[in-house]
């Protein structure tokens, strides 16, 4: 028995010229990408200066009504092939003709010359665009993140990522925009948290430059304010917290140990001054000097004038203790200068 076998099972279906068309096309744009259609508008539109008696070239408004686009989305695609030529990727609008066809760079490269976002042409749009640039990003994602503060907001919200990036990014700007600085500044005194937040990591901060100047200096300050030379072993500990601090993540909490490396030092510096004669009778030399001209300019400070008006006994008591206590100090003094005559 022979089964008969009709036509359209032995042979495929005439392929349509449509589909045939936009394969092509299709093949065009995803070898090219948006080389293809700037071609079409450099081969097409006119560039400036060139009139209409001079080229069968329309202008961009009268070839984006023939597209049925804006002619700003036209110019786009212009100013890009302008720019491609410009560093020798194209040919020149005056060297195209309409139809004509040339070899077009690889799709990826188009991202560096186009910019589809509306704000590109701005002052603002070009300095954002820069600034994707450097940072390696394609300038479109920059300007639409630029164009809507909403959903950037909305990320770093939502994102710990994003805002880290946000948190690092306004801290690269913050350094060349002063008033930007006094914007945050005014910021965070007005919020307790992030005050206090501030001055903790303030006492941080001034706690591992304690250690990190002994580390590095090789000098200390001592509790009365002295200057002095640091040890090898205190410096050598110095050394070793710094160390410790300095391999800590970015974002770890460096407060706790910059407190227990603070307060190590504090007293080995303590036990360095107690355990040295001369430096120990220094030290307390230099703490009395201290007191008294703090003691001093706060009594200078006194005014009497109105004496008459804000007068109590409890006053001239404290003032008569001060005394006793001022004559006891002077004749200390005197009874140690008298015994070291040298001094």
């Amino acid at each position: 028995m022979t089964l008969a076998i009709s036509p359209s099972e032995t042979s495929p279906a005439p392929l349509s010229d449509l589909v045939a068309r936009d394969a092509r096309e299709f093949g065009t744009y995803a070898r090219t990408g948006g080389w293809a259609f700037g071609l079409m508008v450099a081969r097409s539109v006119r560039p400036g200066g060139q009139g209409a008696d001079e080229t069968p070239k329309v202008s961009a408004k009268e070839f984006a009504e023939l597209a049925g686009c804006s002619a700003e989305r036209v110019m786009r695609y212009y100013k890009a092939w302008d720019r491609a030529a410009d560093d020798g990727m194209v040919p020149h609008f005056e060297a195209l003709a309409p139809g004509q066809e040339v070899e077009l760079p690889d799709a990826d490269v188009w991202l560096g010359y186009y910019v589809s976002r509306s704000s590109a042409g701005s002052e603002r749009g070009t300095a954002i665009a820069e600034a994707a640039e450097a940072e390696g990003i394609r300038p479109t994602k920059a300007l639409e993140v630029a164009e809507n503060p909403t959903a950037l907001r909305a990320a770093i919200l939502a994102d710990p990522s994003t805002a880290r990036a946000a948190r690092q990014a306004l801290l690269d700007r913050v350094r060349e925009d002063p008033e930007l600085q006094a914007e945050l500044a005014r910021d965070v005194v007005r919020t307790d948290d992030l005050k206090k937040a501030v001055a903790t990591e303030s006492r941080a901060a001034d706690r591992i430059g304690y250690v990190r100047q002994i580390a590095e200096s090789g000098q200390v300050r001592t509790p009365a304010g002295q200057t002095i030379d640091a040890p090898t072993d205190l410096r050598e500990e110095a050394e070793r917290h710094l160390s410790l601090l300095d391999e800590l993540d970015d974002g770890e909490d460096c407060g706790p140990w910059a407190g227990e490396a603070y307060d190590t030092m504090k007293s080995l510096v303590a036990d360095v001054v107690e355990a040295d004669p001369d430096l120990r009778v220094q030290e307390r030399r230099t703490k009395f000097y201290s007191s008294l001209q703090k003691a001093t300019k706060v009594f200078e400070e006194l005014t009497f004038d109105d004496a008459e008006d804000f007068y109590e006994d409890d006053m001239v008591q404290r003032l008569e203790d001060l005394q006793q206590a001022i004559s006891t100090c002077i004749t200390a003094l005197r009874g140690a200068r008298e015994n070291h005559p040298e001094g």
